[in-house]
C-alpha cells in the first residue's frame, strides 16, 4: 500500500507553563505525516514520531480532535524508546468521512483503520492508548487485533451505550448531556445540534478553550487548561474540523450504537484510567469499564479530571508498557 504526501515537520519547542513538570521541558519531536489509502479507497492522515526502531504506540485521540502534535504524550514516549503513530478519524482533519458512518459504521471499523495503518507503515505487533473518545478505539484494538496489540488503555474513556447498571449521562456537564440527547434522536438532529452548538470549538484559541468548555470543567481541569495543554487542545479541534463536523457527528453516532465486539472477551492486557472530577466522562464510566472489560487493571484517580489527568502520562506509559512486557 502506497504513502503519499510525506512531510517533514519541525516543531518549535513549546513555552512550557508555570509549574511544568520537568519532561515538559524537552523539546518537541519531529513527526512525519502521511495519507494512508483504505481498502475501501478513504484516505486516513497519519502521525508519526519517535524512534524508527522503537515499539509503536498507536494513540486514538479525542471527539472532537484530529492528529496533531501532542509533546505531553510524545516526549516521553520517546523517552520510553516508543514510537508515537496517530492518525485522524474519517471526517477529521485530512481524512476521507465514511460512507456508512451515519447508519452502520461501529467503533470495531476503526480498528481495522488502525491495521490497516500500522500496514502502510510495515510495523506489526504495537501497544495502544486512547483517550476519552479514543478509550473506545484503544478497546478495540484490543478485541479486534488480539494477535498484533500487546496492550491498550482507555483513559477516561466511554463505556458503550448496552452498559447495563448505570446512567451513562448522570454526571456529566450540561453540554454533553445535550449531544447525547441531540445523538439519541439520530443523525439529522446531531447535526443540527454540533453545528449550532459544536461549531465554535473549530475555531477556538488556547486562550478562549476553557470559556467554550466551562460547563465541562471542574476547577482541576481548568487549572490545567493552561499553556502547551490548551495550546494542544485548541489547535488539535481547530484541525478537527477541517471538514465541519462531519467527523465529530460520525464519532458521536458509533459511540451510541453497539460497538461491534464483546469487551468480556478481551484477552490482551488492559488498563483504564480515570479520574473522579470528571465532568465530560463521569467516574461511573470507568468503574463500569473495570468491572467489565475482562481482566482489566484500573487506575481510579482521585481528585483528578479529565484534563488534569493528562499530566499523569509518563506514569500511564510506564502502566501500559508493564502490561505489554510482564
Amino acid at each position: 500500500m502506497d504513502l503519499v504526501d510525506i512531510v517533514r515537520l519541525q516543531a518549535l519547542r513549546p513555552e512550557p507553563h508555570r509549574g511544568a513538570r520537568a519532561w515538559l521541558h524537552v523539546a518537541m519531536p519531529s513527526h512525519d505525516t502521511h495519507l494512508v489509502r483504505t481498502p475501501d479507497g478513504r484516505d486516513l492522515e497519519v502521525l508519526v514520531t519517535g524512534p524508527e526502531d522503537g515499539l509503536p504506540l498507536v494513540f486514538h485521540h479525542g471527539t472532537p480532535q484530529a492528529a496533531g502534535p501532542f509533546g505531553i504524550l510524545e516526549r516521553p514516549a520517546t523517552e520510553r524508546g516508543l514510537r508515537t503513530v496517530s492518525y485522524s478519524r474519517p471526517g477529521y482533519g485530512r481524512s476521507t468521512p465514511r460512507s456508512d458512518a451515519a447508519t452502520t459504521a461501529t467503533v470495531a471499523d476503526d480498528a481495522a483503520d488502525t491495521a490497516v495503518v500500522l500496514d502502510a507503515l510495515g510495523l506489526d505487533t504495537f501497544v495502544t492508548l486512547g483517550w476519552s473518545g479514543g478509550g473506545p478505539r484503544a478497546l478495540a484494538c484490543a478485541a479486534m487485533l488480539p494477535g498484533r496489540c500487546l496492550a491498550a488503555t482507555s483513559g477516561v474513556g466511554i463505556a458503550p451505550p448496552d452498559a447495563e447498571g448505570i446512567d451513562l449521562t448522570a454526571g456529566m456537564g450540561p453540554e454533553n448531556v445535550a449531544e447525547y440527547a441531540a445523538a439519541a434522536q439520530g443523525s439529522e438532529s446531531l447535526t443540527a445540534f454540533l453545528e449550532e452548538h459544536g461549531t465554535p470549538l473549530f475555531s477556538a484559541t488556547a486562550d478562549d478553550i476553557a470559556r467554550e468548555m466551562d460547563g465541562l470543567l471542574p476547577p482541576v481541569d481548568k487549572a490545567a487548561m493552561t499553556g502547551e495543554l490548551a495550546e494542544y487542545l485548541a489547535a488539535s479541534m481547530r484541525h478537527a474540523g477541517a471538514q465541519g463536523i462531519v467527523g465529530w457527528r460520525d464519532d458521536d453516532l458509533t459511540h451510541t450504537r453497539p460497538w461491534g465486539f464483546d469487551l468480556g472477551a478481551v484477552q490482551v492486557p488492559t488498563a483504564v484510567w480515570q479520574g473522579t472530577e470528571d465532568l465530560m466522562v463521569p467516574f461511573a464510566h470507568a468503574q463500569w469499564l473495570a468491572a467489565h472489560v475482562a481482566g482489566t487493571r484500573a487506575h481510579l484517580v482521585e481528585g483528578e479530571g479529565h484534563v488534569s489527568l493528562l499530566m499523569r502520562m509518563p506514569d500511564i506509559l510506564d502502566d501500559l508498557l508493564s502490561l505489554a512486557r510482564p
